[in-house]
């Protein structure tokens, strides 16, 4: 099976244009919950592939409104790569969609595209998934405020947090989309501070008082400060150890999520993500 009997083709991406703004891609990635967003440009010999912006950029940079500096340059694949090919390059590369690009974009191949060769069983999907899974699993308390879940995701490097209770029980799950879907944008001005030092500076050489104060326009992605219980999945879907990858991956595909917690009787021992059913390739 090769890259083009799987991927989206171009009519079909979704994709932004240079010149644009942040805001355009933000629409996309709440409404359809997608982690990234292709950019082109519309030239005299015809469109042209700029890389992507994600989410992560969105949320990383958020003073930043023009889409052109908010591209990433990522790798591209040929239609006619092997799937296997293409896993191991979402895998090396950390990459969840692969633009398809032969001089200009023909499409994109996403983890969820190779999930579903598995689930249908198109490519190889017989390795247990006891022998895949990640061990050491991120988790959030149900209780914390989701500022500061948002941030425990981003310094642990995971799209994921498995929701803990009091009692230190699964209780639900919190994704970066949760998190993207309640995010929004606002505008104002920051304080920079006094423009000389105050009388009771230390740092002040003689004691006079300031002249005034200056400030600067900014924009940040504001996110609710509620507790992770509020946003998270309460219905967790869950796999044992004995089931396959086309299994987890038809799980997956059904109910439109990138990881499934790992159980042993009520213990919960590891996480099962997708990218882990791409290294089963």
């Amino acid at each position: 099976m090769n890259v083009a009997d799987a991927m989206t083709p171009r009519s079909e991406v979704v994709t932004v244009s240079i010149p644009g703004t942040r805001d355009d891609v933000l629409e996309y990635l709440q409404e359809r919950g997608f982690s990234s967003v292709p950019v082109i440009k519309e030239t005299e010999s015809g469109e042209e592939f700029r890389g992507i912006v994600s989410r992560d950029a969105l949320i990383e940079r958020p003073d930043e409104d023009q889409l052109a500096l908010l591209v990433e340059e990522v790798p591209t694949i040929g239609a006619d790569t092997a799937i296997e090919d293409a896993a191991r390059l979402m895998v090396d590369e950390g990459e969840r969609r692969v633009p398809v690009v032969d001089g200009h974009l023909e499409g994109i191949i996403t983890i969820t595209d190779v999930i579903r060769a598995i689930a249908n069983r198109d490519v190889d999907g017989d390795r247990i998934v006891g022998d895949l899974a990640e061990r050491d699993i991120n988790c959030v308390y149900a209780e914390t405020p989701l500022t500061v879940a948002e941030r425990e995701l981003s310094h642990a490097n995971v799209p994921y947090g498995v929701v803990l209770d009091e009692d230190g029980d699964m209780t639900g799950m919190l994704t970066e989309v949760d998190i993207i879907e309640v995010a929004r944008v606002v505008e104002g001005e920051d304080d920079t501070g006094d423009s000389i030092a105050n009388q009771d500076d230390e740092w002040a050489w003689e004691g006079i008082k300031a002249v005034g104060g200056r400030y600067m326009p900014t924009r940040n992605v504001e996110i609710p400060v509620e507790p992770v219980s509020e946003f998270m999945t309460g219905d967790v879907v869950t796999v044992n150890k004995r089931r396959t990858a086309a299994e987890a991956a038809q799980l997956m595909i059904e109910h439109d999520i990138e990881q499934i917690p790992l159980l042993s009787g009520d213990e919960l021992t590891g996480i099962v993500r997708d990218i882990d059913l791409l290294q089963g390739l």
